[in-house]
């Protein structure tokens, strides 16, 4: 199985188990998950710097640290979730927890492929994509409207800027970087329907000029989570041969260091309504998910 599938796999497992245990509505509660696994989960401030939290077992006993020295309840409830992941997914307790501890790093910051299946079962727990996409048609296509979501699912503004940008039907890209230079982007499928783009890739430096790129130049502002809004083409961003304004919405993330961006239009592409396709990914999610632990 390929790279996609196993992440899409991940999420739909989150959703599964979500659907077992009859859990309908936003927001989602990982601690009351945790617990009704037996699963102890306590916070710890001292975690060292770039680990979001740890799965710790003792004979047939789990337990959950998560990080507190990021100040964000929705980036601890994703930790919370990202451990969970690695609790639920097939696999993963055999290969992470030979030595009865594993730390994390989660947040979509690591390549390897435990960490993202992890991450993308917290996405599929907290942002289940069926009531996700029911809130999604109550918020507006812009950085406002994922605010919004964040709110009513309680989770960070990256998480939640993610999940929208893999779920929406509209043109969206979603960036995230630290200083000058790009950490990753995040697509939407009209978005990509734009011709021969330029793929934003981790290491990319910022486009100059970009209202985005003078925000990432003043530390100060994103530590106080100051945000600034512009209109652009899309070429300067993504390339690609089509001329085509965008908005341009850019925030700080406070202490984190970072610039969340978000690209919209909605001229950009088109919306599907043939599920077909989702219908058939379905039969294959059913025929690979694994039972629950």
């Amino acid at each position: 199985m390929g790279r996609p599938f196993q992440l899409m796999l991940a999420r739909r497992t989150a959703e599964a188990f979500l659907r077992k245990e009859a859990i309908t509505t936003l927001p989602v509660d990982p601690f009351a998950i945790a617990e009704s696994r037996d699963i102890l989960v306590q916070p710890k401030p001292d975690t060292e710097p770039g680990v979001s939290g740890m799965l710790l077992r003792h004979g047939n006993s789990f337990g959950i640290i998560y990080a507190t020295h990021i100040q964000s309840l929705g980036f601890q409830r994703f930790s919370v979730s990202h451990e969970l992941g690695h609790f639920f997914l097939e696999g993963h307790i055999d290969q992470i927890l030979k030595d009865g501890l594993h730390a994390s790093r989660a947040g979509f910051v690591t390549a390897d492929p435990y960490e993202l299946e992890a991450d993308h079962f917290a996405a599929g727990l907290l942002m289940p994509e069926t009531p996700f996409r029911a809130a999604m048609d109550n918020a507006e296509h812009s950085l406002a409207g994922i605010e919004a979501l964040a709110d009513q699912c309680l989770t960070s503004l990256t998480a939640t800027a993610i999940r929208y940008a893999g779920l929406t039907r509209k043109a969206a890209a979603v960036i995230v970087s630290t200083g000058d230079t790009i950490d990753y982007c995040f697509m939407s499928d009209a978005m990509k329907t734009l011709p021969k783009l330029a793929w934003l890739r981790k290491g990319t430096k910022l486009p100059a000029g970009t209202a985005t790129a003078r925000l990432a130049g003043d530390p100060a502002k994103i530590r106080v989570g100051a945000r600034v809004t512009d209109e652009t083409d899309v070429r300067d961003w993504l390339g690609g041969t089509i001329r085509q304004g965008v908005s341009e919405e850019s925030i700080g993330l406070g202490s984190y260091g970072k610039v969340l961006t978000v690209l919209s239009s909605k001229a950009i592409g088109r919306e599907d309504d043939d599920y077909d396709e989702e219908e058939d990914e379905d039969t294959l999610v059913e025929r690979w998910t694994p039972r629950f632990r």
